[in-house]
């Protein structure tokens, strides 16, 4: 039995998970009783492959402006170190279909995209690491599995 951690992500048995999926990874209740929901959207088969770091930068760049628009209780997405998937966090929303909902809708503002926001080097640390057409690639493909986004384990039948 290995160890139980403290990072929730740690403690998931990666070799069992088949992206892509979309599972909520954790909640948190706040001293005033507010609650942020934590997903886990995976995008790349954990251990065996992984976004490209110029096309996970611009899907983050892309993801984080767009997503704002469909959903107004957004505090953070965040790429994985991984390089597998993102960090959702949402505020007093609790609704699975809501995010299902949001992604799907922010992907699709991705494929129509003409440009990366905030690519430049005031507004980025890194703005030589992006690809516009690699982050689209990454949105489609998703879209593409989107009946898939339920089922988080490979043995799920969900």
């Amino acid at each position: 039995m290995t160890k139980k951690m403290n990072v929730e992500s740690f403690n998931l048995d990666h070799t069992k998970v088949k992206a892509p999926y979309v599972r909520l990874a954790g909640t948190t209740e706040g001293i005033n009783g507010d609650k942020i929901f934590k997903y886990d959207i995976r995008f790349s088969q954990p251990n065996k492959e992984h976004m490209k770091m110029p096309s996970l930068h611009s899907l983050e760049h892309l993801m984080a402006e767009l997503s704002r628009n469909h959903h107004s209780q957004i505090v953070d997405i965040s790429p994985m170190g991984c390089q597998t998937g993102f960090y959702l966090s949402i505020i007093n929303d609790e609704s699975y279909d809501n995010v299902l909902d949001l992604l799907e809708k922010t992907l699709n503002d991705v494929l129509k995209a003409d440009e990366v926001p905030a690519c430049n080097e005031i507004q980025c640390g890194w703005a030589a690491s992006h690809s516009l057409e690699g982050a689209k690639e990454l949105a489609a493909n998703m879209l593409q599995k989107k009946d898939e986004w339920t089922q988080v384990f490979a043995d799920d039948s969900n």
